[in-house]
């Protein structure tokens, strides 16, 4: 791919997650897939992850040996919801989880104020089918199936005081055995609030006779994993935390899901919060001790375990082994866009086109009232921060016929920073934006220049602390920096994106004007670009 994009030889992956000697480190994925869970299925495994108010949305992942990973799909194109039309940063798909049953793979997820929906496939690379919305309710999040052996099944959920004034409880309801719906409103089977607040993404299991409820508690940042058992599907529950910060540097560690191989091995998905570069993902061995797992390695000897940096990988069936995660690069050759793209709301057909000029991604001017807000632009296709140090180049072409529209490369969260790529009276100008999520204050322009062709290259710099450095060129050799350093900072629920843009900043939509992408290259980190 890098060689078609840039004309070099193709560059190494930004994260490699495989080290010598038959091992792995942590994580196995230097990306923001929040809210991992994974199913087995003979040799192949599969993840599901959180897509908030991104689109389309729950991505799926598969591997074949828990430590190298592609994305092959995404369970929904859309949401079924007028909210949904314009950004809606925070909401949107929370926490899946994935099951084999019955033949085939089921995703249930929530979103916090329209409910539970769920889809099913036999492939998962092929695509999933339509959502069915099990629950319409407000506050229920974290869903998980369980089919138990009698034939019964069931449903538990946490809860979102945000939305309903519930927090740090379990509750257990009855499903119909097609999933569906539910059948009763449940029961609440464990309630956190003294020794496990913030108790969420519990997921289900059943091994040895005993009923197994894995759930972080505590927070995001500074929280641990539970795992709760009990003989009856209703409780009452034991508790007991089995993995935890510790000493280490890995804070959380926070919401994941647990598999068992045909070698009897056990591991554990986990992720962690890093902050811009998002919720990323974590391996670790589990072992089962008296009936309880320990998750990671007990390494301060407190009967507790703490996540692990590198170990030897799982022994699976892998008859071939995947290659480093490495989708971030584009040249736009296919008739679809690829899985890695992201829009910021429901994705409309007229935005862009693969055909318009075929080998280019053509992007047409979407307009925002005033006061304009980058963050307001549903047309924003975006891409989760590759790793962490990295280099992300655009070439852009643009074909503006009023001054007010504008085009080119943005790295987005809650504080954002832009290129702009826009006409002049004397032929074109660059200029670097900032602005900020929250509140109603226009995006600030920081700095322009004048240029003098309608095609340049973009570039944007990420350093392993996230500071950021945007920078040009007329000839894809020597690159000049415009603009002052800035902070990536995370999204809501999110890290922090990098991507393109198409816009006019007088309000106005329509296909006369557009910017043709003729490709979007990601790579490690390098320093030519020069001072001003």
């Amino acid at each position: 791919m890098a060689k078609s994009l840039t004309g070099k030889a193709k560059h190494p992956p930004v994260w490699n997650p495989n080290i010598d000697g038959g091992r792995f480190c942590n994580p196995v994925l230097f990306m923001d897939y929040s809210d991992p869970d994974v199913v087995r299925k003979g040799s192949d495994f599969f993840m599901a992850a959180s897509s908030f108010s991104c689109f389309p949305g729950i991505p799926i992942l598969h591997s074949t040996d828990l430590v190298n990973w592609s994305l092959i799909s995404h369970v929904f194109d859309e949401l079924p919801f007028g909210e949904y039309e314009a950004p809606a940063h925070g909401k949107g798909a929370w926490a899946p989880s994935i099951r084999y049953h019955n033949g085939e793979f089921w995703v249930y997820f929530a979103t916090p104020d329209e409910g539970i929906f769920m889809s099913k496939t036999s492939d998962p690379f092929k695509g999933w089918e339509p959502l069915i919305h099990v629950k319409k309710t407000k506050g229920w999040i974290d869903p998980c199936p369980f089919w138990d052996d009698d034939g019964n099944a069931y449903l538990i959920h946490a809860y979102a005081n945000s939305r309903i004034g519930i927090k740090s409880k379990l509750n257990l309801c009855r499903m119909k055995k097609d999933g569906t719906a539910l059948e009763d409103d449940g029961e609440i089977v464990f309630d956190g609030t003294m020794n496990h607040p913030t108790i969420e993404g519990p997921k289900l299991y059943k091994k040895d006779g005993y009923y197994y409820i894995f759930a972080p508690a505590g927070g995001v940042k500074t929280g641990w994993q539970t795992v709760l058992r009990s003989k009856q599907i209703y409780g009452p529950y034991e508790d007991k935390v089995v993995l935890h910060q510790g000493n280490t540097a890995i804070n959380g560690p926070h919401q994941g899901g647990w598999v068992e191989l045909d070698s009897e091995e056990s591991w554990f998905i986990h992720f962690q919060d890093c902050g811009p570069f998002g919720r990323v993902v974590h391996l670790q061995p589990v072992r089962w001790i008296d009936g309880w797992p320990l998750l990671g390695e007990d390494i301060n000897g407190d009967g507790i375990g703490e996540p692990v940096l590198q170990w030897e990988k799982p022994k699976t069936n892998a008859k071939e082994v995947k290659q480093p995660f490495d989708h971030a690069n584009d040249d736009f050759s296919s008739d679809r866009l690829a899985l890695h793209w992201q829009w910021e709301a429901n994705p409309k057909q007229e935005w862009y086109s693969l055909s318009a000029r075929p080998g280019r991604l053509r992007l047409y001017s979407r307009g925002i009232p005033h006061p304009f807000k980058l963050s307001r632009l549903p047309n924003l296709l975006m891409q989760k921060f590759s790793g962490p140090s990295f280099t992300a180049t655009v070439k852009l072409s643009l074909n503006a016929l009023s001054e007010t529209m504008i085009a080119g490369l943005a790295v987005m969260g809650r504080e954002y920073a832009y290129l702009g790529f826009s006409k002049s009276e004397n032929g074109y100008r660059l200029s670097v934006y900032e602005g900020r999520m929250e509140g109603e204050q226009e995006d600030i322009k920081t700095e322009e220049r004048g240029v003098h062709t309608e095609t340049v290259y973009l570039r944007v710099t990420v350093d392993e602390q996230a500071v950021c450095r945007f920078s040009y060129s007329m000839d894809q050799r020597q690159f000049t920096q415009i603009g002052d350093s800035f902070q990536a900072v995370p999204g809501l629920w999110t890290g922090a994106k990098a991507g393109v843009y198409c816009a006019d900043t007088g309000g106005a939509d329509g296909q006369d004007g557009w910017c043709d992408i003729d490709w979007f290259s990601v790579e490690p980190a390098r320093g030519e670009c020069h001072e001003r």
